[in-house]
């Protein structure tokens, strides 16, 4: 049959619908034609959804152009997606290959943030629109989920087809002048639904409804009332009201409900029925069966007391009719989705779970496994008892179970009791303490399966096909918050060795002196950075202490740091001054060819003479904390930033260094607050610095950590070099013989 879109004016939403008959050609409007291939996709391929998306001009973002069967209200989540997001129609985009979903087993494991928004029964196919030089956005195609797992022939053609001539259509838009721009508002088509063959039977039909003492009522895809059998008007109290054409919940308000909205949504998408219980002001229960089509959705309406739901109907809602949460429950799951992409180790991810999924589910205990060199190591766990824990851990992945066939085949596994589990190939396989049900389930990110969920519930249970579909995508979640906290992990770990690596594993005794350091990464996670500190005893008995900054905190400004650090070690070696140094250090760094900056330090102790000189590259001032508590800021006059002026000059300043004096050298993470005057920065570190001068070195650093705003917030890597004159510790002269 042949189908053609229909002018009916603008939605009651105020989108637009399009008029775009079969016969229109492709030198006229572009949307029209655009529309008119969605459409004929859709009627050829007996989808009953279909949408298109359009990359925008600037952002990494799709925008919906234009929908097919889908309801306004059920597309605003959906008319802005973003290009990176766990949707297929952004895979289609970022792959620029057809992504084909057969179901909600298959969207479960492989994108599950779109599973568990978007939580009914569906088949999904979503291509690329290719315009030749670039991909311009998707478009997708939605059947029942009883679709054949596979496209047919013809299926695959029609979709081919329709991508090369969406894209066609876009391309020759834009080299005549008039591209498509989407808009962020999708225009509504729709398709006539075939109607009665024999107008005849029109007033029969009328006839049977109205016997009926079961209510049967009409919405249109927007929810819009066109039909009410006099049962249903009693039921729904319209008597004596107008209400054809108002949208049902608007005239019905016991409806504006999220679990009657959630109904409506699951039959338009899945296109199958189902059912729920509607509270009726009166008192009475009503049980409301949807039965979808393309153009709409049929209801029917009776007393739930004596219409109990019928075998097909009843597997169709089984996870509320059976007392477990149904699968629209999973958008409660969104704020832990949202809670997961915070969790920086494997700890928090598994606290994360056992405080909010656990309960919900009644599960007792967990385990988190992960497959590395050929045998599944446990990342985490929660209520298991370590003798699981250790059967668990270093399992081969050539090894009978549950959990292996899962990692293997990527499909999960229900045992609903333990019965169920021994008649698995290893029926000694490990059993958790007090769980009488067992859910495997796959952990897989970006196609790659990186292990396995073991959820072990407290009670015997029925698994239905929701709680499997929400468990599943659930484990996608998991997944990818275990990965990106494996990952944090080891970045952590190498961060932790090469800061090691790159900073004095102690500071050198020197008689006459007290030394105390400290380096604090700017951000968790991320445990190295550029700030760095050394101290270096020199032939002449002076001591060179050296403290700098180099622009940002990753691994650049690490590898910069080094080569700093490494350079000014070496040219106070030769016996330079602190200026002649830093001089020497700013023209290799302009030489290296960085685009990064480094602030220094450089101070030479004389004990001896008990004074100190000092040089600066744009380096917050030294504090001397003297004997009487008094704190002075030492103005070492600054020279430019070493790695911007070749010709740069660095003078000195000398100043005295007496007994039981502390000399502390920072980073400006220590003081930097955005928005304030350094200088009052600095004044404050002064007073803190007066009032805690009496504790020993190591105290003293916690105790200015401890007043630093930025380390508070992780704003910027901080490192912190104290020095204390403490004849105490000097050698005893020498007797004279």
């Amino acid at each position: 049959m042949s189908h053609r879109l229909t002018a009916e004016g603008p939605t009651p939403d105020g989108r637009a619908r399009r008029d775009a008959p079969r016969t229109r050609t492709l030198t006229g409007d572009v949307a029209a034609a655009v529309d008119e291939a969605l459409v004929e996709a859709a009627a050829e391929t007996g989808a009953h959804l279909a949408t298109l998306y359009l990359l925008h001009e600037t952002d990494p973002v799709l925008l919906m152009e234009a929908e097919l069967g889908l309801p306004g209200w059920g597309a605003k989540p959906w008319t802005r997606v973003r290009a990176d997001a766990d949707t297929p129609v952004s895979a289609a985009v970022r792959r620029g290959e057809l992504v084909w979903v057969p179901g909600p087993d298959d969207m479960a494991r492989r994108f599950p943030g779109t599973a568990l928004s978007v939580p009914y029964a569906f088949a999904l196919a979503a291509a690329p629109i290719d315009g030749g030089e670039r991909v311009r956005g998707s478009w997708a195609l939605v059947w029942p989920a009883t679709h054949p797992d596979v496209l047919s022939p013809a299926e695959l053609t029609t979709v081919h087809r329709t991508s090369r001539r969406l894209g066609r259509l876009l391309t020759e838009a834009e080299d005549h002048g008039r591209p498509l721009r989407p808009a962020g508002q999708p225009r509504s088509l729709t398709l006539p639904s075939a109607g009665l063959t024999d107008a005849r039977q029109a007033p029969a039909a009328l006839d049977c409804l109205d016997r009926l003492t079961d209510g049967i009522a009409a919405i249109d895809v927007e929810g819009h009332i066109t039909f009410c059998n006099p049962a249903a008007t009693a039921l729904l109290g319209l008597d004596g009201a107008p209400a054809q054409g108002c949208r049902l919940w608007d005239r019905v308000p016991w409806l504006r409900d999220p679990v009657f909205e959630d109904r409506c949504r699951a039959a338009s998408i899945g296109q199958h029925v189902v059912s729920c219980v509607a509270g009726h002001p009166d008192g009475r229960l009503i049980r409301i069966r949807l039965h979808p089509t393309p153009s709409g959705i049929s209801l029917h309406l009776a007393p739930a007391e004596t219409d109990p739901p019928g075998p097909g109907e009843a597997a169709l809602s089984d996870a509320a009719d059976a007392g477990s949460p149904p699968l629209s429950d999973s958008r409660d799951f969104l704020h832990v989705a949202s809670a997961l992409t915070k969790a920086l180790d494997v700890g928090e991810v598994v606290d994360l779970v056992a405080d909010h999924v656990a309960p919900a589910y009644g599960v007792r205990a967990m385990a988190l496994l992960v497959a590395e060199g050929g045998r599944m190591r446990v990342a985490g766990s929660h209520g298991c008892d370590r003798e699981v824990l250790d059967r668990l851990n270093g399992l081969p992945l050539t090894s009978p179970t549950p959990a292996e066939r899962v990692m293997r085949t990527g499909r999960p596994l229900f045992f609903g009791s333990w019965e169920e589990l021994r008649r698995e190939d290893d029926p000694d396989c490990a059993r958790f303490d007090d769980t009488a049900a067992w859910a495997f389930l796959p952990l897989t990110v970006s196609e790659q399966r990186i292990g396995t969920c073991v959820l072990g519930f407290a009670d015997e249970r029925r698994f239905t096909s929701q709680e499997r579909a929400t468990l599943t995508a659930l484990a996608g979640l998991i997944a990818r918050a275990l990965d990106r906290a494996l990952l944090y992990e080891t970045k952590d770990r190498l961060a932790h060795s090469l800061q090691t690596a790159l900073l004095p594993a102690a500071l050198p005794e020197v008689a006459g002196l007290r030394s105390a350091a400290r380096y604090v990464p700017a951000t968790r996670g991320v445990g190295v950075g550029g700030d760095f500190y050394d101290l270096v005893t020199l032939e002449d008995g002076a001591i060179a202490a050296v403290i700098g900054d180099v622009q940002g905190h990753n691994m650049t400004a690490a590898a910069l740091m080094g080569q700093v650090r490494t350079a000014v070690r070496a040219f106070t070696g030769t016996g330079a001054g602190p200026g002649e140094v830093l001089r020497h250090a700013n023209r290799l760094l302009i030489e290296l060819g960085t685009d990064l900056f480094t602030s220094c330090l450089l101070v030479h102790v004389d004990l001896r003479l008990r004074t100190f000189c000092a040089a600066s590259a744009g380096h917050p001032p030294p504090l001397l904390c003297l004997p009487e508590r008094h704190i002075d800021v030492i103005e070492v006059p600054a020279g430019p930033l070493l790695g911007i002026d070749l010709d740069a000059e660095y003078p000195t300043l000398n100043a005295p260094f007496p007994p039981e004096a502390i000399l502390a050298l920072y980073t400006d993470g220590l003081v930097e607050v955005p928005g304030t005057d350094p200088d009052v920065c600095i004044g404050a570190l002064t007073r803190h610095l007066a009032d805690a001068c009496g504790q020993p070195l190591h105290q003293l650093i916690d105790t200015l950590l401890g007043h630093a705003p930025s380390h508070r917030r992780h704003a910027d890597d901080i490192a912190v070099l104290l020095l204390k004159h403490d004849p105490s510790t000097a050698a005893p002269p020498c007797p004279v013989s």
